[in-house]
């Protein structure tokens, strides 16, 4: 079943989380069949389904934990289930685009699978992407943050991340496949805004309950000291996507 490690930072993850490229729903709605009924899993806060909303009908989002889906972006036409992305109230044959934005590395794949082509029409698109480790144009603030991954966190991450690291290339995907693409995007950040989005990692809060502190203290001399909190500095994500159909 799906994971909920994203509950106890529901509001840093609403708050600092970035949003997704326009190329990216571009380049996935340009297979889509019909635009009337979208389901996104995962969905978290909302961001990819507060996207959709504007090209569907009726966007259906999903999500484990209800804390996440209290922060979740409100828009007419979305509807909000808590449910696991293996077992949903969803009728056969329901959806035109399946959706699962920086969780599919979480799932059960092969439940998923069964739910993503029980509840898709014949034909549905099913796209999962997620976006790895951001660089910095600042050559020293990308060093800390890079030894903050690779050598203060890397022992809390869940085995599951390693998916994301590999970027979904030895993860099941048992869809008729589409082209995937690569991605990149940019946000511009101030210092308390990275601290924030590092903060909703769920490496960092599995640090604070096994060791009653939070890892960002044992960065924030060399942070402060390289960057000035008033100077807005720019970050690049890469991101990746997986992309097929259902077939029945």
């Amino acid at each position: 079943m799906t994971k909920d490690l994203f509950s106890d930072q529901s509001h840093y993850y609403a708050r600092y989380r970035p949003g997704y490229p326009p190329e990216l729903f571009h380049h996935i709605l340009q297979f889509v069949q019909e635009r009337k009924h979208a389901w996104d899993c995962a969905t978290g806060n909302g961001q990819a389904a507060s996207v959709l909303a504007d090209f569907f009908d009726r966007v259906d989002a999903t999500d484990l934990s209800a804390q996440q889906l209290s922060h979740a972006v409100h828009k007419p036409n979305i509807f909000y289930h808590q449910c696991p992305a293996e077992k949903t109230p969803f009728p056969d044959n329901t959806f035109d685009l399946v959706t699962v934005a920086t969780a599919y590395h979480w799932l059960d794949w092969q439940a998923f699978h069964r739910e993503a082509t029980r509840t898709g029409k014949n034909g549905c698109v099913v796209a999962v992407w997620s976006y790895n480790l951001h660089h910095c144009q600042d050559t020293e603030v990308d060093r800390i943050i890079r030894h903050f991954y690779h050598d203060i966190t890397a022992p809390y991450w869940d085995y599951a991340r390693k998916h994301v690291d590999e970027e979904y290339r030895n993860v099941a995907f048992d869809f008729d496949p589409l082209p995937a693409r690569r991605f990149e995007f940019q946000v511009n950040w101030r210092r308390d805004e990275l601290l924030g989005y590092l903060s909703s990692w769920s490496a960092v809060q599995s640090y604070i309950r096994a060791n009653g502190f939070s890892p960002l203290d044992l960065i924030d001399e060399e942070l402060r000291a390289a960057w000035n909190e008033t100077d807005v500095l720019t970050f690049t994500f890469p991101l990746f996507l997986r992309i097929g159909r259902v077939r029945k």
